[in-house]
């Protein structure tokens, strides 16, 4: 996590620098406090990864000599050849654009997502309640 965690304290800094150029530039307090709130945002982020790489110590992937065998085997389990992220998307993006133009189209999109999301968690069910 020592990795991601510099990568993150990077852009912290990417994002002070830009906003400092940004006040000076634009004289626009908006955008200079949007981008400073960003990098807090970030250095957030930044400094939970590099406490908690301190804490749990290296791992494979921060080591030099690390090799994929050394990793932990079971990262769970992803679907291979699953369709049901195609109806889900299809479904919020209807409850988004439902949102600016009909109330009607919101309901059909939240109904639509409700039972696609039902059908991607329990794809692989088996048992009693499968589907």
């Amino acid at each position: 996590m020592k990795v991601e965690g510099l990568i993150f304290l990077a852009f912290v800094v990417f994002m002070f620098v830009v906003s400092a150029v940004y006040a000076l530039w634009s004289h626009e307090w908006v955008g200079t406090v949007a981008l400073l709130l960003t990098g807090l945002m970030t250095s957030l982020i930044a400094f939970y990864l590099l406490f908690t790489a301190r804490r749990i110590g290296p791992r494979p992937e921060d080591r030099k000599d690390g090799e994929i065998a050394d990793a932990d085997p079971d990262f769970g389990f992803f679907s291979p050849h699953s369709w049901w992220p195609l109806p889900v998307a299809f479904s919020a993006a209807t409850v988004a654009v439902g949102l600016v133009f009909a109330a009607w189209l919101v309901a059909f999109g939240v109904l639509m997502l409700v039972l696609s999301m039902v059908g991607l968690v329990f794809e692989y069910y088996r048992g009693e309640h499968g589907i």
